[in-house]
């Protein structure tokens, strides 16, 4: 899964910071130190930590994964992060 989407609310900048979904890698998710969690109403799970964004994005650019965009949606940040495959 070279491809990740992380993202947080402007208010909540501080953290948590939302790093993957139902189907992310748990390795990788642990390493971000994420808990899987479910929202009442939501049909799906998503990984957060108490990590800031910042702390989240270092992690992430230390095994590799660069980031290649970056947007605000409403009251959301999100980046989006690439790994580049290593043959």
């Amino acid at each position: 899964m070279p491809y990740l989407l992380i993202s947080t609310q402007i208010r909540l900048e501080c953290g948590p910071t939302i790093v993957g979904d139902t189907d992310s890698d748990p390795q990788l998710m642990q390493y971000l130190n994420a808990i899987k969690t479910s929202q009442i109403g939501n049909k799906f799970d998503e990984w957060r930590t108490e990590d800031t964004p910042r702390v989240v994005l270092d992690k992430l650019e230390a095994i590799g994964y660069i980031v290649i965009a970056m947007t605000g949606v409403g009251q959301t940040c999100c980046w989006t992060l690439h790994k580049p495959n290593t043959y």
